[in-house]
């Protein structure tokens, strides 16, 4: 029998944009003001000690009117010179971004290509590094596109090691989700942006650097103009920003820091880790396998039965109960689907797309109990 029903609310569970809270939706309906304004000033302030907390950084983080790609591209040219050698974990969409930069600025990329799905062997950087000439380690610390976790604490500690080399850590759905400390580690360049964790609409990236970062900066020879790193740093400390910012979306940011604070980093963490946990447990509890072997808390990839389809599921949940979750890209198209839980997100929520999923998995005809991922769900989120 098919489940029918007249609800229309919609539920928004990708891996970015996310979820958008009450109070930085209001936020960012206020009036627009002038950036060159002592107002506004004052909300930079604001956001430059926020970010310095959330990034665990004594140094400043850059605040860009772009997506996070923009960070990314920036983090290439403001550090690296044409014919520099480098190295790129590739292990899903976002890794294979990092090299298709560098290739486009003429650095030379030694690519790792790791199985979707699974994590680097850091002896595989280990085993680069130490042949030398390097100046950069590129890596994601959440692969959204595979639902992974890259090793980033022990990646940045072989990285340390190097005077002139940097680790490079794309944190753009991490971030917020995940502890990334980024002085406490070594990580010289961390990126977010602020459609994922941070519960934002898409428009802004934010990058921080470390001091070895910002020496070789002074040595980089790459063209640049709007992502000009030393440019926004000058700017950044005197509480405005080089270009245009997007105002509204940084009084939001503002919003998101102050319930971010109040919560705590290790409250933030914790309950990203209870709600991945859970939706892990609930998945399994429908007899389906996660793709990654070593899977992130900011998001959940699951394969679907063999003879179902996961783009099926992603139609099912769209068209019949007004729910956006993500498919599966290139070779893992029609293979996953991924459910978001990083940011604005809370038990019920997971308890919502678990449901969700059932209805759209008994309808395509895989056989399980209704009812056993809710279940397993709701006590891993009990216990936890």
């Amino acid at each position: 029998m098919t489940l029918k029903t007249t609800m229309n609310k919609y539920r928004l569970f990708a891996p970015g944009p996310t979820p958008v809270s009450e109070e930085t939706s209001l936020a960012m309906a206020g009036p627009i003001i002038h950036h060159r304004t002592e107002p506004f000033e004052k909300i930079v302030a604001e956001v430059r000690e926020g970010l310095k907390w959330l990034f665990q950084t004594k140094n400043e983080v850059l605040i860009l009117a772009s997506s996070g790609t923009g960070a990314m591209e920036g983090a290439v040219v403001n550090t690296l010179s044409k014919g520099d050698k480098v190295i790129v974990v590739d292990g899903g969409k976002f890794g294979e971004r990092w090299w298709k930069i560098c290739k486009a600025y003429g650095v030379e990329a030694d690519v790792i290509q790791v199985t979707w799905g699974q994590a680097v062997d850091v002896k595989e950087i280990k085993s680069r590094l130490d042949k030398g000439g390097y100046k950069a380690v590129f890596v994601q610390a959440s692969e959204s596109s595979t639902g992974t976790y890259h090793p980033i604490r022990e990646i940045a500690s072989l990285v340390k090691a190097k005077d002139d080399c940097l680790c490079v850590v794309d944190a753009i759905s991490a971030l917020g989700a995940v502890n990334l400390p980024m002085d406490a580690w070594g990580i010289d360049i961390l990126i977010t942006g602020s459609q994922k964790a941070l519960g934002l609409p898409p428009g802004l990236a934010m990058v921080g650097l470390s001091d070895k970062a910002w020496k070789a900066a002074e040595n980089s020879t790459l063209p640049k103009f709007y992502f000009d790193f030393k440019r926004e740093l000058k700017n950044v400390q005197q509480n405005t920003t080089a270009f245009t910012p997007a105002i509204s979306l940084i009084i939001g940011l503002a919003q998101v820091l102050r319930e971010f604070k109040k919560e705590g980093l290790e409250n933030l963490f914790a309950r990203h880790a209870r709600l991945a946990e859970a939706t892990r447990q609930g998945m399994l509890a429908l007899g389906l396998q996660l793709y990654s072997s070593s899977p992130v808390n900011s998001l959940t990839a699951v394969k679907t039965p063999e003879g179902i389809d996961a783009q099926k599921v992603f139609k099912i949940l769209q068209t019949k109960y007004n729910m956006t979750i993500a498919g599966g890209q290139d070779a893992a198209k029609g293979k996953i689907f991924r459910l978001a839980h990083l940011g604005y997100y809370d038990d019920l929520d997971v308890v919502t797309v678990v449901a969700a999923v059932e209805w759209a998995l008994a309808e395509l005809g895989h056989k399980f109990t209704m009812g056993a991922g809710v279940g397993a769900a709701m006590k891993t989120l009990r216990e936890l």
